[in-house]
């Protein structure tokens, strides 16, 4: 689908606005705000020059802030679905081959809003289900296959490579939330949702360099333990590191690559100034890694 000038500047635009509304919500665009004469009094009103060089401090940290906001903005411009979407192997979904009560015992135990509804495997996709209306059936004792699939909407299928802002326009043409992104041969890659990616918009301004990630674990010798299934984005804005992108979206398809092979444990190799020693793989992809910047030497 291509998007009329005025329909891709409305998602940029979405974008911005978005953007810095949750960064005032968030505090993160600072106001200046004046003392009250009662506080002068209490902390002792400083002189006119301090005075002044406060403001000029606060006024020059809001620039700077905003600056860098205006810089995130328009690094997001970079960003693909590609980066965002649920890696296929990741995705979870109903299989209509399963006998009924295995069905029933998956969705008790399912936290997704929508999924996915196909044959075997995903690539044989029927449509998306909302977990609302599988509720209702449940609860009305009136679940089965043939039920299942007339509870089903469309698949709406996004082509990879699509920019963020151009998505966003698209899930609201479309009226939809979750979208099965297709490479050039309309094989199913994954999946990318509204929620992901305005998640990827408030992450990226409430995101702290250093900040806590579930899969990084950080050592005492200063190497990383992190989990194939990383995304090197995410990764990379942890760590502040760079490691390739541009490629595979994952840790696993990163190593895979460079190897050309799913490498058995324990094996070491070096992409640019980073070193990589695989602690755990399976037969289909890269499990745990090690990684460490040249200059790091970890420990034995």
């Amino acid at each position: 689908m291509t998007l009329a000038p005025y329909e891709w500047w409305l998602g940029t635009a979405a974008l911005l606005i978005g953007g810095l509304l949750l960064l005032h919500e968030r505090k993160l665009l600072p106001s200046l705000v004046r003392r009250t004469s009662k506080q002068a009094r209490a902390t002792g009103a400083p002189s006119v020059e301090r005075r002044r060089a406060l403001r000029d401090g606060d006024a020059q940290e809001e620039r700077q802030q905003r600056q860098r906001a205006l810089l995130q903005l328009l690094e997001l411009e970079k960003v693909t679905v590609d980066d965002i979407m649920i890696p296929r192997s990741e995705v979870t979904g109903i299989d209509l081959n399963e006998e009924l009560p295995q069905l029933i015992e998956q969705l008790r135990g399912v936290s997704h809003t929508r999924l996915p509804v196909y044959r075997g495997d995903i690539s044989q996709i029927e449509g998306i289900v909302h977990m609302r209306r599988l509720a209702v059936l449940l609860t009305q004792n009136r679940l089965s296959h043939a039920t299942l699939l007339e509870s089903c909407v469309p698949p709406y299928f996004v082509p990879e490579g699509t920019p963020l802002a151009t998505q966003l326009v698209n899930f609201q043409k479309e009226k939809r939330r979750l979208g099965l992104v297709v490479d050039e041969y309309g094989d199913i890659q994954g999946i990318v949702t509204l929620e992901d990616l305005l998640d990827e918009i408030i992450g990226d301004f409430s995101h702290v360099e250093g900040e806590e990630n579930p899969d990084i674990h950080p050592q005492e010798d200063g190497s990383q333990i992190i989990d194939g299934a990383a995304s090197i984005r995410e990764i990379n804005k942890t760590l502040g590191w760079h490691l390739p992108s541009e490629g595979p979206k994952t840790l696993s398809g990163l190593v895979t690559e460079a190897l050309e092979t799913i490498p058995d444990s324990p094996v070491c190799l070096k992409i640019g100034p980073y070193r990589l020693e695989i602690l755990e793989s399976s037969d289909n992809r890269v499990k745990s890694v090690r990684l460490w910047q040249a200059r790091l030497r970890p420990s034995a």
